[in-house]
């Protein structure tokens, strides 16, 4: 007796090879058999026809506070995501002393914009070192969670305050050693670190202080273990970029553990960034370093309003300091000509024609219904002023809720990015789930792969790209009995219409902490979702379930 038979669909394994008509029969939360399954279960699942799959694995994610009032993660399980890496970009939640908290907090909210009730209302924060983190997310996991470490939080619980001051002793190194061996003993499944994020007061974050000394030696921990190094290189600057693939060859190279970076974007800004940063990639993978490059499927669409501070502005340090003021103080600086004319000669000579332009009219609650859906340009045009005074302007007669789109960002060219995906040694990743909630329209990446550069494009096979969201990405991040549909392995599962599976329609979530609002991406074309052999998602719903775990 089976638990579940999944049949009569098109099983994709996760290998790459070719499909084949079949069952797979589940058991005990392991695949028990695959092809044709005779028997009876508990449950069976009617593919009819669709494929299945092994669940979706999702590299760069940031639900480490999330997943301790949302054990699903949502919205990835119904995009077919069912193993999940936070911790991303030097940044966990965990280990973290108590008088600390509040300025990793900090770091969480300039970094990945999160509000700040999502660390405050709705868990108790009982813990500080790892295995207490682990032990607070696993009492409710719909999901799974390979979690990495942040090299900042390491480096500010060794450290303090000192951690975004100065370089390491060597003492403080063998301390910070010990730390990471002690985060990998309660399930880490490697390090992440960021050389180009700051925290809410513009300092860099406690990783870029690290001297090449103390990254070493941190590497040479994780090659103890055969974990990951994780990096945000200067994605900004392709030669600093190519300066760092170079540096994490020699560090895979010397320790044998697999790196990689991300995002790394093909953009029309700097055409030839993901080319040349590839090419560099190619010639380490023949010296047998492992150095993957982590590119999103799709392009980001930013969404936001005057009253908070958002990732467009980014570029523009006057803005971020500007929106970073208490409301009050933020529409008194936004009335005040002299900021104002800063803030406008800051986005270009042109008023903010071309750095702002293209923005879309969303919506929000005090939008005037005549504008939405056209662009600032056209906005300005009716006013008779430059594009970023319109903003500024508009947004103020509505009491700042007026939302703004600044649509696919990232990627732009998109004839270039399909050979791109489809090469072996581009890691698809970087979705930044559990992030930005109020900004990016989170997941659609699985979705965006096939409908794009499956269907559409023909960049790759059903074959290939299933293998590169699942057995791949289990290969290179070492998770041993996940990817793959193969019997011994643990039974996480998806069922999908190859001709429907998409992005998803964008629509605004009001389930986080504080009835704060967030942008996310609706499932399309996924039928049901396992987790450890249990139905965690089908018919567009999510279940009961609670077969999550911690897996390295």
């Amino acid at each position: 007796m089976f638990d579940v038979i999944v049949r009569g669909g098109l099983v994709v394994d996760g290998s790459g090879t070719p499909g084949f008509r079949g069952d797979v029969g589940i058991k005990d939360g392991r695949i028990a058999a695959v092809g044709k399954v005779e028997g009876e279960a508990r449950t069976i699942v009617e593919a009819g026809g669709r494929v299945v799959a092994p669940g979706f694995i999702d590299p760069h994610t940031h639900f480490d506070v999330q997943l301790l009032w949302d054990g699903a993660a949502r919205p990835a399980l119904e995009h077919g995501v069912t193993c999940i890496v936070p911790g991303n970009c030097s940044l966990s939640l965990a280990p973290i002393r108590a008088p600390d908290r509040q300025r990793v907090v900090g770091m969480f909210q300039q970094i990945e914009e999160m509000p700040p009730e999502a660390f405050t209302t709705a868990f108790d924060w009982n813990w500080e070192d790892f295995a207490g983190y682990r032990a607070a997310i696993e009492k409710s996991l719909s999901i799974n969670v390979a979690p990495l470490v942040g090299h900042s939080v390491i480096r500010l619980w060794v450290m303090g305050p000192a951690s975004q001051e100065r370089a390491a002793t060597s003492e403080e190194i063998t301390a910070m050693q010990a730390l990471l061996r002690e985060c990998l003993d309660a399930g880490a499944v490697g390090l992440s670190t960021s050389f180009v994020d700051v925290d809410e007061n513009g300092r860099p974050v406690p990783s870029r202080f690290a001297q090449f000394e103390e990254l070493d030696a941190l590497s040479a921990v994780l090659g103890e273990y055969g974990r990951m190094l994780q990096v945000v290189p200067e994605f900004y600057a392709t030669d600093i970029t190519i300066a760092r693939i170079d540096q994490l060859a020699e560090l895979s190279l010397k320790h044998n553990i697999p790196t990689t970076f991300s995002p790394l974007f093909d953009t029309m800004a700097v055409p030839d960034n993901a080319t040349r940063a590839i090419a560099r990639v190619e010639e380490h993978f023949a010296r047998g370093a492992r150095v993957w490059p982590q590119m999103q499927t799709r392009p980001i669409d930013i969404s936001f309003s005057l009253l908070r501070p958002s990732l467009f502005f980014a570029r523009w340090p006057r803005w971020v300091r500007v929106l970073r003021q208490p409301l009050d103080a933020r529409e008194t600086a936004l009335r005040d000509p002299e900021t104002v004319a800063k803030l406008i000669a800051d986005t270009g000579p042109d008023g903010g024609e071309h750095s702002m332009g293209r923005l879309i009219a969303r919506g929000g609650d005090a939008c005037p219904p005549e504008l939405v859906g056209k662009t600032l340009s056209e906005i300005a045009k009716i006013r008779g002023q430059a594009p970023a005074q319109a903003l500024i302007d508009l947004s103020l007669e509505n009491g700042l809720d007026v939302a703004f789109l600044s649509a696919s960002q990232g990627h732009q060219m998109t004839d270039r990015i399909g050979p791109m995906l489809a090469n072996d040694l581009v890691h698809i990743g970087a979705s930044d789930g559990g992030a930005h909630l109020s900004s990016f329209s989170t997941y659609g990446d699985t979705g965006y792969l096939f409908s794009e550069f499956v269907r559409k494009a023909g960049a790759m096979s059903l074959e290939k790209a299933v293998a590169k969201i699942t057995g791949e990405t289990a290969d290179i991040w070492g998770l041993k009995d996940r990817g793959r549909l193969q019997p011994g392995l643990a039974a996480d599962v998806v069922v999908f219409d190859p001709e429907h599976i998409g992005r998803g329609e964008e629509r605004p979530a009001f389930d986080m902490p504080g009835d704060g609002m967030r942008y996310v991406r609706s499932a399309e074309g996924i039928d049901t979702v396992l987790v450890n052999g249990e139905v965690a998602y089908t018919a567009g719903a999510y279940t009961d379930a609670r077969a999550g775990k911690v897996c390295v």
